[in-house]
């Protein structure tokens, strides 16, 4: 049962080793052959219930478990098992050139700059996304006396950026509070003025789902000429996202969540003219113009074979119809969840695809009820955080349901 984004690395290791119990062998090509069954999901045996997407065979953990914790490490489907499988064996049998693997690089990034709307020379290619974070604590003119606004909302890696960058450069660090979840707009901009060098949230909470209003936060940064940065890790192949139309500054996002990727890539954009402003914090020998200045040493090459598996697979599947799918999903949760007496730990209109709710009872019970059900969901103290993907179906909801209604 996961509990933080720290947890995660051993966890990580066993879900990678499980994952490889049998998948197919030996793949002697950087791309699966036309008769590898990573290339036909659909004639993997069919799991338990609906399958509207037609995924559900490209996703093997589907079989034993009822996952409802992609917020948390989501697992990737075959083609994607495949393509990190290709690279490995590539490199074991033949000389793998630089050349070869930094036109992947940009193939890669020229697939996520057309998931969010962008120009690939304003992607860079980090490790994680609190690196971006970083990227910013760093490079953004600031001076003694100006500020930085984030909210508690943020994930904990970030606020602890940011609460350096205080110490450091002697900026002043504001924090907005939530209620009961919630952190809205106007709640932001009272706390930005002239001084305000960067606004940082989480696009979507990794506490609890909740969603900001992108375009709202450009609006009331900007006008105080501002940054906005993004934490788009609880968002990216969650939903469609447009940085042009939300007028964003920057964002960053790890790709082993909903992006179905690997560890150790985080793809990071920032807007052509806020690059003009900055200045580099990292060199070496494979850095270049635009974003291309973050990817100043060599690459995870894997990782960055696998992310483009992975985006090939979102862009057939559609992340728009990905997310009508989720939501349907998370509102059969909260509408359960509401009948049967629980209060939710976000707005019930809040249009993400994680439901996290308040339990009263031990944490204890919970844990062994789900673990007995062999339900995979984020326990903390106090509140549950389940999230649905595009491999869930009805029937998922509703066995966690059963569980819930004898808990409540």
């Amino acid at each position: 049962m996961s509990v933080d984004r720290r947890g995660f690395v051993a966890r990580a290791a066993s879900l990678a080793a499980a994952a490889a119990v049998g998948t197919p062998g030996a793949v002697r090509a950087l791309e699966a052959p036309p008769d590898h069954p990573s290339r036909h999901g659909s004639e993997q045996p069919r799991a338990r219930g609906d399958d509207p997407l037609g995924v559900r065979g490209d996703f093997p953990i589907v079989a034993n478990h009822i996952y409802l914790n992609s917020a948390y490490i989501a697992p990737i489907p075959r083609p994607v098992v495949a393509a990190g499988q290709a690279f490995i064996q590539a490199k074991a049998e033949r000389s793998i050139t630089v050349g070869e693997m930094l036109a992947k690089a940009n193939e890669v990034r020229g697939q996520f700059a057309r998931l969010i709307n962008a120009a690939p020379a304003e992607v860079g290619l980090l490790m994680a996304t609190t690196e971006g974070e970083n990227v910013l604590a760093n490079t953004l003119p600031m001076e003694p006396g100006d500020n930085i606004v984030v909210d508690d909302l943020h994930y904990e890696g970030a606020l602890i950026v940011h609460r350096q960058a205080e110490k450091r450069r002697g900026v002043e660090l504001r924090v907005a509070k939530h209620r009961d979840g919630v952190v809205t707009t106007d709640d932001i901009a009272t706390l930005i003025d002239n001084r305000t060098r960067l606004v940082s949230v989480s696009l979507v909470s990794s506490l609890n789902g909740y969603r900001h209003d992108a375009l709202a936060l450009a609006d009331v940064a900007h006008a105080h000429g501002a940054h906005l940065h993004l934490d788009a890790i609880q968002a990216l192949g969650m939903f469609p996202f447009d940085v042009r139309a939300t007028d964003v500054d920057s964002l960053c996002s790890g790709t082993y969540k909903w992006l179905l990727g690997g560890f150790g890539i985080a793809p990071f954009y920032m807007k052509g003219t806020a690059l003009e402003r900055t200045v580099p914090d990292r060199f070496g020998g494979f850095a270049g113009a635009g974003g291309r200045r973050y990817d100043y040493a060599t690459l995870p090459f894997a990782e960055v074979w696998q992310l483009g598996a992975a985006l090939t697979y979102l862009e057939k599947v559609g992340v728009a119809r990905l997310e009508e799918h989720a939501l349907g999903l998370s509102r059969r949760l909260k509408e359960g969840l509401l009948k049967q007496g629980y209060l939710l730990f976000q707005p019930v209109a809040n249009r993400t695809s994680i439901v996290t709710f308040r339990y009263v009872r031990p944490m204890a019970d919970f844990e062994q009820a789900f673990n007995a059900a062999n339900i995979a969901a984020t326990i903390r103290a106090g509140h549950v955080r389940l999230s649905v993907s595009l491999f869930n179906n009805t029937d998922d909801v509703d066995q966690l349901l059963t569980v819930t209604s004898r808990l409540s």
